[in-house]
């Protein structure tokens, strides 16, 4: 039902406008509290074996939604009521700012990925502060992760301040806090990545999320796929001497190896992140590259190019505490989660583990 409806009306629809229109209409669903509890009945059904713990927290699942979906946190509930373990909005900067010019948005069929130069079109952490502050709160609120960035028309040398303010607005409300340093489409961005510079930004920002909320709040960075092994190693051994909760990789990719969509086409789009099928194989790379240098003592979260079950539970075994998607989603709609959580619970079953916790980094069941 999904892909007859990309076909005949997503997919001839401007990528942006498409998904301005679905998200849309998930707000709308959720909104309506008999039809919110009927579609999460269907899409949503919570396998207990699948109840895992990561970052401190307590998550029915370890499949969560990618940044850059929801950048403004106004439909966290939606996302929850179809299927989504856990939730990360943004990614949100200092200030409010447009984004890039359109089209910014592109879809990759053939190669199930998308490239998107959107440049953290955002309201701004004051705003989204304030729509999170006034969210209630039930037994049902899902988990909430805050992605921040920094606002284009910061200089890079005040970089640090700029993302101190969001992290002091944001912080009260997010469960985990991530610092991206690795989008391509802010310029400047990622050479925040060198740890000379991403270590003092870190601990800043670690500090100061710690005394606006007066407790612990953990803390993550998301790291790019286009990084050298060596320099992968080094911002490991950066974030276990910082005492950081966790790494997010990765982040989309400049590269543009081996896809099928024509070189014609490719070079018309321009520049901007790849995400989703193609980036599958650095994605894992990378992934056990940090389990090897880190052992296990921080929580690895692994997105890029997870379409499938196998996917994700490839990404559990080789030491993914959690995953997330955002690309396929896009693909897939609706029913994609609903379809992860009983691949999962199968895996699980046939691994002999009785939690997805027990599985992590053990590497038997690809």
């Amino acid at each position: 039902m999904y892909k007859l409806l990309f076909d005949l009306v997503f997919k001839k629809m401007d990528p942006e406008k498409a998904h301005h229109l679905a998200f849309f209409w998930i707000r709308l669903a959720a909104s309506v509290p008999g039809l919110r509890s009927l579609v999460r009945l269907v899409l949503a059904p919570r396998d207990p074996r699948l109840r895992t713990t990561a970052l401190g927290l307590d998550l029915p699942g370890p499949v969560g939604l990618g940044a850059g979906f929801d950048k403004n946190g106004v439909g966290i509930d939606g996302l929850s009521m179809l299927g989504f373990d856990f939730v990360e909005i943004g990614t949100v900067t200092g200030e409010a700012q447009p984004g890039n010019p359109a089209p910014r948005l592109f879809r990759l069929v053939e190669d199930r990925a998308l490239i998107n130069r959107m440049g953290f079109n955002n309201d701004g952490s004051e705003k989204v502060a304030a729509r999170l502050a006034a969210r209630p709160h039930t037994t049902s609120t899902p988990v909430i992760g805050v992605n921040i960035g920094k606002t284009k028309v910061v200089d890079e040398a005040d970089a640090t301040e700029d993302y101190l303010k969001s992290a002091r607005r944001l912080a009260p409300y997010a469960d985990y806090l991530v610092v991206n340093v690795s989008s391509p489409n802010t310029p400047g961005l990622r050479n925040l990545q060198a740890v000379q510079v991403l270590g003092p930004l870190l601990w800043d920002v670690r500090k100061a999320a710690d005394e606006v909320t007066g407790h612990h709040v953990p803390l993550l960075v998301k790291i790019a796929p286009d990084l050298a092994d060596e320099d992968i190693d080094e911002i490991a051994d950066m974030a276990l001497h910082l005492g950081l909760d966790g790494i997010i990789a990765t982040n989309t990719t400049i590269g543009r190896e081996g896809l099928r969509e024509s070189a014609e086409r490719i070079e018309e789009i321009g520049t901007g992140g790849l995400s989703g099928a193609p980036l599958k194989a650095r994605s894992l790379e990378v992934l056990q590259r940090l389990r090897a240098r880190t052992e296990g003592r921080l929580a690895i979260v692994s997105v890029g190019g997870i379409e499938t079950a196998d996917d994700a539970w490839q990404r559990i075994v080789h030491g993914a505490d959690l995953v997330q998607g955002y690309s396929a989603f896009i693909y897939e709609g609706p029913f994609w989660m609903r379809r992860l959580h009983k691949g999962l619970a199968a895996r699980l079953r046939a691994s002999g583990y009785a939690t997805v916790a027990e599985a992590v980094g053990t590497a038997k069941a690809v």
